[in-house]
């Protein structure tokens, strides 16, 4: 990610920890809401004028954010196999790395879940010891993978949910609101199917964003949502039996 706008996530994450709104920073800048928001906005201009004016606010200072936008680092998209084996390994650590990467807060985790603060704090320290995220004061934490992280597809965490979880994803009929289940075969060509499999990876980060545009709204307001998406080069055990032998292209040599 480029410097600015690694600076400009480090403002908007800066200002989320201090519970100031757009609307609130517009007031306290002078400015239209929809201005503050075309600055923050991919493509949007935030001169060092106003960078200096948003420090202020915060009550930071320039230095203090080119720091932080030191200490980024790229975001994991994938982790080791001997990371997956200890994640998988403790149902309650699995458990907390998938509220992590949902963003669920530390005081989210032990209200929704009968885990214990003590028992959310080891598993905290131990994903921050795994390098899945960086452990701060008052259990806060800053993860360290991306959002859409992409579980091995034969390791530990991906088998695991083929055995225990699968079955019981599938077993809904999926016919609530805001749910689907839709299944297509065809045939395409290699090149046809990575565009389809690019623009899936562009669908679960997209619903990833929603996730955490939407983390202001109260509990009321939201319903847990599993996105699954699968494409393979594949055909039913039972249709494959039924297929016939491929007939081989006869060649100009051949026929000759």
């Amino acid at each position: 990610m480029p410097s600015t706008q690694t600076l400009v996530q480090v403002i908007k994450a800066e200002l989320k920890s201090a519970g100031l709104s757009y609307a609130q920073l517009a007031r306290q800048l002078g400015l239209s809401e929809s201005s503050v928001k075309r600055m923050f906005a991919s493509g949007g201009e935030m001169p060092l004028s106003r960078v200096d004016e948003i420090c202020r606010v915060l009550r930071t200072d320039f230095a203090e954010l080119a720091g932080r936008v030191a200490e980024q680092r790229p975001e994991l998209r994938e982790l080791t196999l001997a990371q997956e084996r200890a994640v998988v390994a403790d149902p309650r650590l699995l458990l907390v790395a998938i509220c992590c990467l949902s963003q669920w807060s530390f005081e989210q985790i032990v209200e929704h879940y009968s885990i214990s603060p003590a028992e959310a704090t080891r598993c905290l320290a131990q994903l921050d010891r795994l390098g899945v995220l960086e452990l701060r004061p008052q259990n806060r934490y800053k993860l360290l993978v991306a959002k859409t992280l992409r579980w091995r597809p034969q390791g530990p965490v991906m088998n695991f949910f083929r055995d225990r979880v699968m079955h019981d994803f599938f077993a809904g009929g999926f016919d609530g609101e805001g749910e689907l289940i839709t299944l297509v075969h065809g045939q395409l060509s290699p090149a046809a199917a990575r565009e389809l499999v690019e623009r899936l990876r562009q669908l679960a980060e997209d619903f990833a964003r929603q996730h955490l545009q939407q983390q202001k709204l109260s509990e009321a307001e939201k319903r847990q949502y599993t996105l699954v998406m699968g494409m393979r080069s594949w055909l039913f055990e039972g249709f494959r039996q039924l297929q016939k032998p491929r007939r081989l292209t006869r060649t100009a040599s051949s026929r000759s």
